[in-house]
């Protein structure tokens, strides 16, 4: 059925509009290498890296795939996350994805992230690197939604509001975002993590904002 309306209704590039893919070859390089990146509440608690800057296509890019419902992005989403990771020094790493409150989630037809990581963790076994996911975080009731929040506002927002899944999860895990901001989901989670037994290596992010 999908390669049928694949016919009949061609995919487009979600930035540039290119028929052919739900991202083109050329939107496809608006993400590169790991880039560190420098937050207020990261510093000192562990490393944060992007893989573009929020902005242009990896921006258009995003806003596609989270408000404008094109699920069809995650492939190339997990691509170039794999891509990155293979630079960290995790040999087989498990994703933990950063979760999203129920009600974005049933908007963006479920956990964005998450779908993104295991794209990802698809495209590392395509080129013989194991890895897995590990979806052990979840939001508690009461979560406002991040935009427009301060960094201190972001704070409080999930303070309290972490709550931990049962799941295999391994010890040592890559936190998975797709935006960057002040750096205070970050933080939260890193911590949270940490005081259940499961150190944070390192995040990674498609974009960072700012």
């Amino acid at each position: 059925m999908s390669k049928l309306l694949d016919l009949l209704i061609p995919a487009r590039c979600a930035s540039c509009g290119a028929p052919g893919a739900p991202c083109c070859a050329t939107c496809q390089t608006a993400w590169g290498s790991l880039s560190e990146i420098i937050r207020g509440p990261t510093t000192g608690l562990v490393p944060v890296y992007a893989l573009a800057p929020y902005a242009d296509d990896a921006r258009r890019l995003i806003l596609a795939y989270k408000e404008r419902g094109r699920r069809d992005l995650a492939p190339s989403f997990g691509r170039a996350v794999a891509e990155a990771l293979v630079h960290l020094p995790e040999p087989e790493p498990c994703l933990v994805p950063v979760p999203s409150r129920r009600s974005a989630s049933r908007v963006r037809g479920g956990p964005h992230v998450r779908r993104i990581a295991e794209e990802c963790v698809k495209a590392l076994a395509d080129k013989g690197n194991p890895a897995t996911v590990a979806p052990v975080l979840r939001l508690a009731a009461g979560v406002r939604d991040a935009v427009g929040l301060t960094r201190a506002q972001r704070s409080a927002n999930l303070d309290g509001r972490l709550r931990l899944v049962a799941g295999a999860c391994r010890e040592k895990v890559v936190l998975l975002d797709d935006v960057i901001t002040t750096g205070a989901t970050a933080a939260a989670c890193t911590r949270f993590l940490d005081i259940s037994g499961i150190h944070v290596s390192a995040v990674v992010a498609l974009a960072a904002a700012g």
